[in-house]
């Protein structure tokens, strides 16, 4: 698999990620009420921290995107 996310790319899909995840789960606003909205943010936030620690993005290299120094 080719490295194509940089540094501050995953640091800043970890922090996304997390965020997401939280405010699922953890937090009380009307918008989180419904489990299908809960569902699809949990997923994107899964998505980001697990394309962050793999250092690779499929959209990336669909858009020909490389956010490293390689």
């Amino acid at each position: 698999m080719i490295v194509n996310l940089g540094g501050a790319d995953r640091i800043l899909r970890i922090v996304v990620g997390i965020v997401l995840i939280l405010l699922a789960w953890v937090s009380g606003p009307a918008l989180f009420d419904s489990v299908i909205v809960k569902i699809i943010t949990t997923i994107a936030g899964v998505v980001f921290v697990g394309t962050a620690l793999v250092r690779f993005c499929p959209l990336y290299t669909l858009f020909g995107i490389k956010t490293c120094r390689r």
